[in-house]
């Protein structure tokens, strides 16, 4: 279930991309696929959202968004290196203009000290623009963590398509 104001994020983003005539696709490890899951809530969504990939596993990283595996042993499934590299995966295998991607640590194990449970790195990719890569650290518990990214990833790629200079 999705809270209004990520209702109102998803019809702006429709509204954005149909008027751009743009498509776009999330390549997600830990949301599971609920960025894919609120794009689609929403009635006509074919329109202007093409795929999700749930990339939860370090395999399904490299098998479907071409993430290397030395990568992923050498910074972690979550890290900005792999968030990048799931971005650049997804926009060169799949039919789409913009590329969502987030990995992190949900929790409740998992975290560690220079990782605590709550790290979650996001990537946003446009064809032909620079990525834009960030971390965020989320409080709470597993279900807390998961919403807040959702909801960060929907803010920013809306941000970026109502910009006048993208």
């Amino acid at each position: 279930m999705l809270f209004p104001d990520e209702m109102e994020l998803i019809d702006r983003i429709a509204l954005a991309l149909i008027q751009r005539k743009e498509r776009m696709g999330t390549a997600e490890s830990c949301t599971g696929g609920l960025i894919a899951a609120a794009c689609t809530s929403l009635a006509g969504s074919s329109q202007w959202f093409e795929r999700g990939v749930v990339s939860y596993s370090n395999q399904a990283k490299t098998e479907l968004l071409g993430v290397p595996a030395p990568m992923i042993e050498l910074y972690g499934a979550a890290s900005a290196e792999v968030a990048q590299h799931m971005a650049r995966g997804l926009l060169a295998h799949a039919p789409v203009d913009w590329a969502l991607a987030v990995t992190g640590i949900a929790g409740p194990t998992g975290g560690s000290d220079k990782k605590p449970v709550g790290t979650v790195w996001l990537a946003l990719l446009h064809a032909g623009r620079p990525i834009k890569v960030w971390r965020e650290l989320f409080a709470g518990d597993r279900h807390e963590v998961r919403a807040a990214t959702v909801n960060a990833a929907l803010t920013a790629l809306c941000e970026a398509l109502e910009d006048r200079d993208t």
